[in-house]
């Protein structure tokens, strides 16, 4: 009976991220981390040791999000099932693998209505400036940021769920979120984001490898494996090029080429040589691969949490 407890919060979690997403009308705690750290951002990213003071807020606000979830559950662990509630939510919180695949489906049909549609929908799932991309480049934007957000998104939360339980799922989101407002190589936070965008490489280095594999394999497309070493580290990025070099490989596709960020321009390797053109089929593929792999990640999980579990019984 305690190992059944013990996994109805992924199980619950993971569920409730597939029927809901995230629900405009519940409150988020990623953007409650997202407004502390606009905070913390607009008050030390000035003057003397950027560095410093972004390695001091990162670090700070990771081990505060670890700590406080940690002592929070510790607290109410007597009450098994309020425990396993919280459990549910904050695992449900940190999976965002529906909304993402949403979106992505809304960026196609919108680029297929009309241009400005489309630039004006994957503009909500990307950092870049869209304003001048093209529909070939709408539509790769989104698969790109698919593929990246099964990795950030559902795979690597569920790796530190298993290595740190909830609290490190949730220090991992803080872990994200940082990157993700202030990781950037601009002027304004290559110094103040430096650290933030180390941690975040650091953090998804297994991750991101896992979930290339698991797409190769779920994709039944034992030949890609070569393809991804050879362009997931050619990436930019430690990570994200392993992901993104999967699903190019799964539909036989390019990723990359030039981005405008903050209106810098930065030029990002070519994972693939076949610049063809991708459609919804191409999407509907795309999203079957990533739900797929998700479920066998979760099952994974799981898996590996009984064992666990019986062998501390013997």
């Amino acid at each position: 009976m305690d190992v059944v407890i013990a996994i109805i919060p992924l199980i619950a979690g993971y569920c409730l991220d597939i029927m809901l997403g995230d629900p405009l009308w519940l409150p988020h705690p990623v953007v409650g981390f997202g407004r502390v750290i606009s905070v913390c951002e607009h008050r030390l990213n000035r003057g003397a040791h950027r560095v410093a003071k972004g390695a001091f807020t990162a670090l700070g606000l990771v081990l505060s999000v670890y700590l406080a979830a940690y002592l929070g559950l510790c607290f109410i662990a007597p009450v098994v099932w309020l425990s396993i509630v919280v459990q549910v939510m904050l695992i449900f919180y940190c999976l965002a693998g529906t909304t993402l695949i949403g979106e992505v489906r809304e960026v196609f049909r919108a680029v297929d209505r009309s241009l400005d549609d489309g630039r004006r929908q994957v503009a909500r799932i990307v950092g870049r400036d869209t304003s001048a991309l093209s529909p070939q480049e709408v539509r790769i934007a989104a698969l790109e940021t698919l593929a990246e957000n099964l990795s950030d998104g559902v795979i690597a939360p569920l790796f530190w769920y298993l290595v740190l339980g909830v609290p490190g799922m949730l220090a991992y989101k803080m872990v994200n979120t940082l990157d993700s407002m202030i990781g950037y190589r601009t002027v304004r936070y290559r110094d103040f984001g430096r650290f933030a965008a180390r941690m975040d490489d650091v953090a998804n280095y297994i991750p991101a490898r896992i979930t290339a594999f698991l797409m190769i394999v779920c994709a039944a497309r034992p030949g890609l494996f070569a393809f991804v070493r050879r362009y997931g580290r050619s990436h930019s990025s430690p990570n994200s090029g392993y992901p993104e070099a999967a699903m190019a490989g799964i539909l036989g596709c390019r990723f990359g080429g030039a981005h405008d960020y903050f209106g810098e321009r930065v030029e990002k390797p070519y994972i693939g040589t076949c610049d063809r053109q991708v459609d919804t089929a191409d999407m509907t593929r795309a999203v079957h691969v990533c739900r797929l792999t998700e479920v066998v990640a979760v099952i994974i999980v799981l898996a590996i949490k009984i064992i666990f579990y019986n062998i501390n019984q013997i």
